[in-house]
């Protein structure tokens, strides 16, 4: 019988390195979901149409070193994300002056549809809660994907995704969370 091979050292193991992707390639796969995500974020087509348009405007610009990151699209996701809470903290600066001046803001009608009830009530959630929720209902990303695009640990996603989950029960009662992914927790 032969003596069996040794295993390669260190330096004769080669990995081969990760394919580039075009920025119109990510972008054509990634756009739709990027709306996606701001969309139920926000509550507004037109606002998350134009979150993602700075935020792929920024991965743009900045293609040629976003693009050998292990995750661009997390990274874009990231600039998505912090894009919508400088906006939300704009909003309410402007809603502090509105009531100082004692002016009411319009009331905008949505349409009817009975998912708006469910994300409008994630709206109203604190923003981490609501961006994990987002994140993990809506854009179908892990807990350890969401943890690298709120740059913090999976036991934080965890926790916001367990309280938020726990807040919208109150908010909307039982019947509306049919919870089919148990696995989500652990």
């Amino acid at each position: 019988m032969a003596p069996s091979p040794t295993p390669p050292s260190p330096q004769e193991v080669v990995v081969a390195p990760r394919a580039i992707e075009s920025f119109d390639d990510y972008y054509r796969r990634d756009y739709r979901s990027l709306v996606g995500l701001a969309f139920v974020i926000t509550g507004d087509h037109g606002t998350a149409e134009d979150l993602v348009q700075d935020a792929l405007t920024t991965a743009h610009r900045n293609w040629s070193k976003v693009s050998h990151y292990d995750k661009p699209e997390a990274w874009v996701r990231r600039v998505l994300v912090n894009r919508s809470t400088s906006r939300f903290r704009r909003l309410a600066s402007e809603a502090k002056a509105t009531l100082k001046l004692r002016q009411e803001p319009e009331k905008i009608v949505e349409p009817s549809d009975p998912n708006l009830e469910v994300w409008n009530a994630v709206r109203s959630l604190p923003k981490r809660q609501s961006q994990v929720i987002a994140l993990h209902y809506w854009d179908d990303q892990s807990l350890a994907q969401i943890a690298d695009i709120l740059e913090c640990g999976t036991e934080t996603v965890k926790t916001h995704l367990k309280r938020g989950r726990q807040a919208l029960a109150e908010a909307l009662g039982e019947n509306y969370l049919k919870d089919n992914d148990e696995g989500a927790d652990q």
